[in-house]
């Protein structure tokens, strides 16, 4: 199964593969709510608005905007799927530091979310298996 990233076929699975794994996952220690505002999407209108919440202990990506967010995120439909799905620290940085990212909030609070995000094993098994679920072309 290949859904295309952000398409809400490809939250609902990525959501039930969080799911199945949110018992054996530690909690991120850290509360943000992070609104996304994603450009160039090849569906829809070409604009897509998300959120991250990790106010309970999980992070949660969720389609829509949070009315309280931390921060607002912009940008592109291929940097997002580069932090969130390939988890490319390079193009993501080489993003931000060529303004393809722009932040408008705290941007201590997202970086504290980056840092208390768990990178081990089972993080990193529960990444594989959200890759394995997208479309990457």
């Amino acid at each position: 199964m290949s859904l295309p990233f952000l398409s809400p076929e490809w939250i609902e699975a990525a959501r039930e593969i969080r799911e199945r794994y949110s018992a054996d996952t530690a909690p991120i220690e850290v509360a943000v709510k992070v609104n996304q505002v994603i450009t160039e999407v090849p569906f829809g209108d070409g604009e897509l608005h998300a959120h991250i919440d990790t106010s309970n202990g999980d992070l949660d990506l969720e389609l829509g905007h949070l009315d309280d967010p931390d921060a607002t995120i912009t940008l592109s439909y291929e940097t997002a799927r580069a932090f969130l799905v390939e988890r490319d620290p390079a193009k993501v940085m080489q993003a931000f530091m060529s303004g393809g990212i722009q932040v408008d909030g705290d941007l201590i609070k997202i970086m504290a979310m980056q840092a208390a995000t768990p990178q081990d094993d089972l993080a990193n098994e529960v990444a594989e298996e959200i890759l394995a679920i997208t479309d990457l072309d």
